[in-house]
């Protein structure tokens, strides 16, 4: 079906990303899910995981809710294995929304399908919404990398997201939580680089 009004399949990204990458100095490339992550690797100074649609369900051992929306397996498995060999070759790395997402299913964790259906949450937004997220208070770990760039909070953070982090991932550790315990920050433990989710 058609994501994001695109008649033919389409590589899309909001502008936001790349200004932001454009403002510290790099070059934005965005990157089609054919290539090989290794080889590209070798060709970048940094990775930025983006938001997105959902991540499969099935790799995570779920049968999908109806709220998933924009599955493509193509753009899964090669996240999938880019934040797996950026991790491995310390390739700096900041996984956004989608890519938290994507990082805690590369390392084994699970995903809360549609969090609206859990009681006792606040609201973190819908995706593709109005343009406008859900803004709350976020409360970052002491002592870790997103406390080194950002302070321990509250921070406020803009969300968009239906789903979030439901077992964390093998060796991954939470950074950060929204004020109902939702995920909403995680690092690799021990990693020999810089990857902050």
């Amino acid at each position: 079906g058609r994501v994001g009004g695109y008649r033919d399949p389409a590589i899309a990204l909001q502008r936001p990303y790349l200004d932001a990458v454009v403002r510290a100095g790099g070059l934005a490339v965005v990157v089609a899910p054919d290539v090989d992550p290794v080889e590209l690797l070798g060709s970048v100074d940094a990775v930025v995981l983006t938001g997105g649609p959902d991540v499969e369900p099935t790799r995570y051992g779920a049968q999908p809710h109806q709220s998933v929306y924009g599955v493509s397996s193509e753009a899964d498995e090669f996240e999938i294995e880019l934040v797996r060999e950026a991790i491995r070759a310390a390739v700096p790395t900041l996984a956004i929304c989608r890519g938290l997402q994507v990082l805690n299913v590369a390392y084994g964790g699970t995903l809360h399908q549609h969090i609206p259906d859990l009681e006792g949450l606040i609201a973190h937004g819908v995706p593709g919404g109005d343009g406008h997220g859900v803004v709350h208070d976020v409360m970052v770990e002491p002592g870790s990398m997103l406390a080194d760039v950002c302070g321990t909070g509250p921070l406020q953070g803009s969300c968009h997201h239906h789903q979030a982090v439901a077992e964390v991932g093998s060796g991954l550790v939470v950074t950060a939580r929204a004020a109902d315990g939702v995920v909403e920050g995680l690092e690799v433990r021990g990693s020999p680089g810089w990857c902050v989710a």
